[in-house]
């Protein structure tokens, strides 16, 4: 035991120690109202008008907004969405930002009805009446549902990557207890209009209490001048990169979410309706990864069942690799990609 400390320390330190640090510039800024900000991956000066020659259709890309969106742009040779960009689609990242004085006051309604549909009139303006795709990441995923069920007519597509539906599905003593935290951090967030961080990653750490201990002593094994430990320090740092949760959506995700399945059970409501997948008309693929431990394979299938039509992806793949790791691009990008094309090219 005592060695394994030893091993677990070192590993620590070493991560702390470790020279690298993200300094990938962000793309041009499309469109931005307070702390939100729409990023464009198509008019990065690295493609030098690539993109726009391709002629590539528009993704709206919307993650969720407990993580840091750069997760979708990890690394240079860890984007997502530069390697979407390359391809000849125009990305578009929001960027929810840290919540300021008028988000904590915000709810669901505010960020999908508001922010997020102003920035798709921004990008419609700009793309001269043309329809994009939208593409949600886990959270971002039931905002992207929300958006496409009130705007299907401005809208091309919808991609949904391990997003959650049934959060009773396969875990539901966890999502019960995610939920219960709500009475005690009740002072907090009325105080702040805020939960912390610290409670958000707790909340997720609980899932798996001894991965911490397992990934450090694993980096401490690493070369740490070799690429797979850059790349578990970039990942890392992200991990502990976190915003706060504007305190009526945090009502709203872990008491009716979490606590009583409120989407699956249909009683969930947006600006006064209920969202009802099933009366969604658009094309949409559904990426259901069969190793995910934060989104069970079970809640995001429930979610494709229920829309009409819906295709499926399920890769070998964790809620997390999916988007950044090894075997990404081969796994899920290119297909994801493949579906794309063949929806712009039928629409066209």
């Amino acid at each position: 035991m005592t060695g394994r400390m030893a091993a677990l320390a070192a590993g620590l330190e070493a991560y702390r120690h470790h020279p690298y640090h993200r300094d990938l510039p962000d793309p041009p800024v499309l469109w931005q109202e307070g702390s939100c900000r729409l990023l464009d991956y198509g008019a990065l000066p690295e493609l030098e008008g690539a993109a726009a020659e391709a002629g590539g259709p528009s993704v709206l890309v919307v993650p969720s907004l407990i993580n840091r969106a750069y997760v979708l742009d990890l690394t240079a040779e860890r984007s997502f969405l530069r390697w979407l960009a390359r391809q000849g689609l125009r990305p578009l990242l929001m960027d929810w930002g840290r919540p300021g004085a008028e988000e904590r006051g915000f709810t669901l309604t505010d960020y999908i009805a508001g922010r997020l549909e102003r920035a798709l009139d921004a990008l419609r303006a700009e793309e001269k009446g043309r329809a994009p795709l939208v593409m949600g990441y886990c959270m971002g995923g039931l905002l992207a549902l929300g958006l496409a069920l009130r705007r299907q007519h401005d809208l091309a597509g919808l991609v949904l990557l391990a997003t959650p539906w049934d959060f009773h599905a396969e875990n539901a003593p966890h999502s019960r207890m995610a939920a219960a935290t709500l009475p005690l951090a009740a002072p907090l967030l009325e105080l702040s209009g805020e939960m912390p961080v610290d409670l958000l990653q707790a909340l997720f750490a609980s899932l798996d209490p001894h991965l911490v201990v397992r990934k450090f002593l694993a980096f401490g094994r690493l070369d740490p001048d070799s690429p797979k430990a850059r790349d578990f320090v970039a990942l890392e740092d992200w991990l502990n990169d976190g915003v706060p949760l504007a305190a009526p959506v945090a009502r709203e995700c872990l008491g009716q979410w979490y606590g009583e399945n409120a989407t699956a059970a249909g009683r969930w409501r947006l600006a006064g309706s209920v969202v009802d997948p099933g009366r969604l008309s658009l094309p949409t693929l559904c990426v259901v990864p069969a190793q995910d431990r934060i989104v069970p394979p079970a809640s995001a299938m429930a979610l494709a069942e229920a829309i009409p039509g819906a295709e499926c992806l399920c890769p070998e793949a964790g809620h997390i690799g999916m988007v950044v790791g090894a075997r990404a691009e081969k796994a899920v990008w290119q297909p994801l990609l493949t579906w794309i094309k063949a929806r712009a090219a039928r629409a066209g």
